[in-house]
C-alpha cells in the first residue's frame, strides 16, 4: 500500500508514527543538557537561587547548598545520588554511547524524515480533494 492509495486517517497514523520515531532521534540531546549543567556546578554558586522544577510547568525558588552531590535520574524515573564527578563521566559515558548509536542510524532517521514530507503533502492533497468535492 503507497501513500497515494492510504485514506487520510491511514496517513495520519502513519504521521503519528513518524513524528514519534522523529521525537525519538531528539531525545538524545538531554544527556547533554544535564553535562552542562553540571558543568556550571562549582563552589561560588553555593547560596545562589534557582527555580527548581517540580513539573513541567510548576517550578519553586530554592538555594544550592550542596555542590558535590547530585541526583541523578537512571532511567525509569530510579533516581541515585551521586558525587558530581561521578555524575559527570555517567553522562559522559551516555552521551557518547548516543552519540556513536545515532551515527549508526542517522541514515534511516533521515529517510523517515523524507517519509515523513512526503505523507505530510499527501495528506494536503487529500484535505485540498475533500474540499474542493465538498463545494463543489
Amino acid at each position: 500500500l503507497t501513500i497515494m492509495e492510504m485514506n487520510l486517517p491511514q496517513l495520519e497514523m502513519l504521521k503519528n508514527q513518524l513524528d514519534q520515531e522523529v521525537f525519538l532521534s531528539m531525545s538524545t540531546a538531554q544527556p547533554k543538557v544535564v553535562q552542562t549543567k553540571l558543568n556550571m556546578l562549582n563552589k561560588s554558586n553555593v547560596g545562589r537561587e534557582y527555580l527548581i522544577p517540580l513539573t513541567s510547568s510548576m517550578y519553586v525558588p530554592e538555594k544550592l547548598h550542596d555542590v558535590e552531590h547530585v541526583l541523578i535520574d537512571v532511567g525509569t524515573v530510579y533516581h541515585v545520588e551521586k558525587i558530581a564527578e561521578d555524575a559527570k563521566d555517567f553522562f559522559k559515558r551516555k552521551t557518547d554511547f548516543l552519540s556513536t548509536q545515532m551515527e549508526k542510524i542517522q541514515p534511516a532517521f533521515q529517510e523517515k524524515h523524507i517519509m515523513k514530507q512526503a505523507v505530510m503533502e499527501m495528506m494536503i492533497q487529500k484535505i485540498q480533494q475533500i474540499t474542493a468535492l465538498g463545494t463543489a
